[in-house]
């Protein structure tokens, strides 16, 4: 009896092992090892504890720039959305509530997904000023953690469980600008009316809702022309498609 009980202690810690040591290393490897758990929808438990557990020194260390940072925040932001909604999808009728509630745990600190996406991934932005207004007093986790530049492409990047939102792609460091470039033109191709002839542009709500990372009015026109949406120089009268917010969970693109 006591032998069998030995073996069965060493085999379950021995499978623990094993488990612990098939994680990735690197908090950036570990976010998309979540998001392709839950895309796949298997398990993320071990996922989500490893996240939880890593040191804010952990954290630092991966986290050295900002094609780390946007890329770990992106796939951890996207990842718990899906996990979240899964679990509840009726969370998603309070949506004020949903985006506020802090049940994200990163190296120790609960987040909420309003703390990735304005605080971290826009540089501790106040969410509806438009891009124009940061806060006044973020936290010190925060101002670690946050990109030295805001990058808007995220806005194509970040999807957080609406019909209007972007595809979810997994993201790789080394693999970021051209993710982002495809999820940009990818977005824009379908959502961007133009009419030449009447020369006015109807664009997604998130180019009102946050102009002020786009560089304003002059920037929108700029990533446009540059991106051969619009004509150089035409300057159309520009109009925002109503937002869908209607659940829309497991949008993934290869």
């Amino acid at each position: 009896m006591l032998n069998r009980l030995l073996f069965t202690l060493v085999f379950f810690a021995g499978v623990q092992l094993l488990h612990a040591q098939q994680l990735p290393a690197g908090p950036v490897a570990l976010s998309g090892e979540l998001l392709a758990m839950v895309k796949n929808g298997e398990q993320t438990a071990t996922y989500e504890t490893a996240l939880a557990k890593l040191t804010d020194e952990q954290l630092s260390a991966g986290l050295y720039n900002d094609d780390a940072k946007k890329t770990f925040w992106i796939n951890v932001y996207n990842a718990f959305i899906q996990i979240r909604l899964k679990e509840d999808t009726s969370a998603f009728k309070n949506r004020n509530r949903f985006f506020k509630d802090k049940n994200i745990v990163v190296a120790g600190h609960t987040l909420s997904f309003d703390q990735i996406e304005h605080g971290i991934l826009r540089r501790s932005q106040v969410k509806w000023a438009g891009g124009y207004l940061h806060k006044w007093f973020p936290s010190a986790f925060e101002k670690q953690q946050r990109v030295d530049s805001i990058d808007w492409r995220i806005h194509f990047a970040l999807n957080c469980g609406a019909m209007s939102c972007p595809a979810i792609f997994y993201y790789q460091q080394n693999e970021l600008n051209k993710q982002l470039e495809n999820a940009t033109n990818l977005f824009l191709m379908f959502e961007t009316k133009y009419d030449s002839t009447a020369n006015t542009l109807v664009l997604p709500k998130l180019f009102s809702w946050y102009r002020g990372d786009f560089g304003g009015k002059k920037g929108i026109y700029k990533l446009l022309e540059e991106r051969e949406y619009i004509t150089p120089g035409s300057m159309p009268k520009i109009t925002y498609s109503a937002y869908d917010w209607a659940l829309s969970v497991g949008n993934y693109r290869n």
